[in-house]
């Protein structure tokens, strides 16, 4: 019993962690067209190709579903709710079930 709550913990400290990346890779990406960081930087570039290449294929079936906007992707927004909704329906779906 104790096991399942500490995988529980695990998976929605990882949620967590996917969320921040996904902050950090936005607000990347917004200094990146302000022209605030530079891409010529190695160590900027293999940062933003990274997470280019993490987050890109969770991102484009929302962007196939979403609308376009003009210029806003809202995919990031998105992906990061529902990854709040896993994060927190998993502990009550356990519970309800009666598992933990």
């Amino acid at each position: 019993m104790n096991t399942l709550i500490v995988v529980v913990d695990i998976v929605t400290m990882v949620l967590q962690w996917l969320i921040w990346a996904l902050v950090i890779w936005a607000v990347l990406s917004w200094l990146i067209a302000f022209n605030v960081i530079n891409m010529q930087n190695r160590f900027v570039r293999s940062i933003v190709i990274g997470l280019d290449s993490f987050f890109n294929p969770m991102l484009r079936p929302i962007r196939r579903i979403l609308p376009d906007m003009g210029g806003i992707d809202l995919a990031p927004m998105v992906l990061i709710l529902l990854i709040m909704l896993v994060q927190r329906g998993l502990p009550a779906l356990l519970l309800d079930t009666g598992v933990l």
